[in-house]
């Protein structure tokens, strides 16, 4: 299990806003190519993302579908990319004063990803987790600027 967390200096309704647009994920998820298409009605519970990631010259189709939301505060999310397998991913804001605390929590799931998870492939999941809740807060605090302030806290 992988957990990773940043301070957005934005306030989780303008955290929630990003994450409700499907079509920004490839701005911020790690290793994600291109959206495919987002279902109509994302985020609600059982609506899907679908896209292409990858690593090097390796592609992969995937998608992604809302098993958990509490609108403003919570996401769960299965990401699936055959024939690795999927994922759990959930996502809880933490209100933080004028801020917001962004929790990922990554792991596998099923598949060969989950039956070969060890101490390494959490560790890879952090690799790539840390530079993902980075890459939200800095769209987050990109596309709701504050007034007078610069950069995303935490860094």
């Amino acid at each position: 299990m992988a957990v990773v967390n940043v301070l957005v200096q934005r306030r989780p309704e303008q955290v929630w806003d990003v994450l409700a647009d499907g079509s920004s994920y490839a701005e911020w998820v790690v290793g994600t190519r291109e959206i495919r298409a987002v279902d109509d009605g994302w985020p609600a519970l059982g609506t899907r993302i679908h896209y292409t990631v990858g690593l090097g010259p390796v592609t992969l189709n995937g998608s992604t579908t809302v098993r958990h939301v509490e609108p403003g505060r919570q996401l769960g999310l299965e990401a699936d990319a055959q024939p690795i397998g999927s994922a759990r991913i959930a996502i809880d804001l933490l209100d933080w004063g004028d801020d917001t605390v962004v929790v990922l929590d990554e792991h596998p799931l099923r598949g060969p990803g989950y039956r070969l998870h060890n101490t390494l492939s959490d560790a890879v999941l952090l690799l790539r987790g840390r530079p993902m809740v980075h890459n939200l807060a800095r769209l987050v605090e990109r596309r709701h600027p504050r007034e007078g302030a610069s950069g995303a806290g935490g860094r």
